[in-house]
């Protein structure tokens, strides 16, 4: 086998935690999708249209989290603010991808990390059913993301600080040395 021999099979489990190591209930998470901003180009020169990205620059990202039940921590978050204490970080997805190495035939595991620093937009407290969860949601808008794997940090979005790193190459240095910020 050429190249790597390693391959990502799936994520064994996370936790979740909020400003720091405080623990949070059970939940399942949707990440935010990255979609860039862009423009329409056209004019002399450009056969048609071109929808361009906007460097450095994504649409409004958001996350929910499904809770299995109703819980102080669910309320807590729906208060209108970043969560943010510790490294400006509010809710923090720890787990370990499961990787098996077809050179070797043995399997081995990665760190996963996914930071946010988020507001809530939404709180549904879900339904009541006998025997069964609540599934319980909080929507939030993602002002800031980190992804880290393996120790490597592969994506960093921080719009308000004009941070867009992805896989150490920060596709606004240049913008905000242009606009006098750095």
């Amino acid at each position: 086998m050429a190249g790597n021999n390693k391959v990502p099979e799936r994520l064994i489990n996370f936790r979740v935690y909020a400003e720091g190591n405080d623990l949070l209930g059970v939940a399942n998470v949707e990440l935010p999708s990255l979609e860039a901003m862009s423009d329409t180009v056209s004019g002399a020169g450009i056969a048609g249209e071109v929808e361009s990205p906007i460097l450095g620059h994504y649409g409004s990202m958001t996350t929910t989290f499904t809770w299995r039940t109703i819980s102080a921590d669910l309320t807590r978050l729906a208060e209108q603010k970043a969560h943010a204490l510790l490294e400006r970080v509010a809710l923090d997805l720890r787990g370990s991808q499961q990787v098996y190495d077809a050179a070797l035939g043995e399997y081995s595991t990665v760190p996963v990390r996914v930071s946010l620093r988020a507001v809530p937009k939404s709180i549904s407290l879900g339904s009541f059913e006998v025997g069964a969860s609540t599934d319980s949601e909080s929507e939030f808008e993602v002002l800031y993301i980190k992804v880290d794997v393996g120790g490597k940090t592969l994506v960093e979005i921080d719009k308000y600080n004009y941070i867009a790193r992805f896989n150490g190459e920060d596709k606004l240095a240049s913008v905000r040395k242009d606009l006098g910020l750095s």
